[in-house]
């Protein structure tokens, strides 16, 4: 179980932990936009970048689509992934306002499965039920590159390590 704080002194706990370095990322079922399941293998032989945020509809989980999406414009090696466990519809939405193309919005609104084997579900507080902020690498074998849990949920997470962990 971790512990990351909300608005700076109010501590929530995940589940679990996030996966360690080097572990062969566990397999997901999320939800895309057209309700079809998107699984890890759908990028085999492609890095990842998980984008794991608690709801689209909020400041900080909004810009951290943004800068994703501009930091991949050009990008053909690696695809982000935001997760979350707003509905594909509402994802959609958010990413055609914004004109996000560089990013695929897939949902955890069928199950949090993915939540608990990432380590990263929520189990008390005000946001029970939710992913907390966090960014999982994976290479194009599926081991597990870098990760990183956002200590406090309104914080954005560290952009540069997370793409410099990429480029390694």
């Amino acid at each position: 179980m971790a512990t990351v704080t909300l608005k700076k002194d109010l501590e929530i706990h995940t589940n679990g932990e996030l996966p360690d370095v080097g572990a062969q990322a566990p397999d997901f079922k999320l939800t895309r936009g057209d309700l079809t399941t998107a699984r890890l293998g759908d990028w085999a032989n492609k890095k990842i970048v998980l984008n794991i945020v608690p709801s689209l509809d909020t400041p900080t989980c909004a810009e951290s689509a943004r800068k994703f999406n501009a930091a991949f414009a050009n990008r053909k090696d690696a695809e982000v992934l935001v997760v979350s466990a707003d509905l594909p519809f509402a994802q959609g939405r958010f990413c055609s306002i914004e004109e996000l193309e560089n990013v695929t919005p897939l949902s955890m609104m069928k199950d949090r499965s993915f939540a608990e084997d990432y380590g990263v579900l929520f189990i008390d507080g005000p946001l029970q039920g939710l992913a907390a902020r966090a960014i999982v690498i994976i290479d194009e074998a599926g081991a597990v590159m870098y990760t990183q849990l956002v200590p406090e949920t309104g914080d954005e997470p560290d952009y540069d390590a997370a793409l410099n962990a990429l480029n390694a």
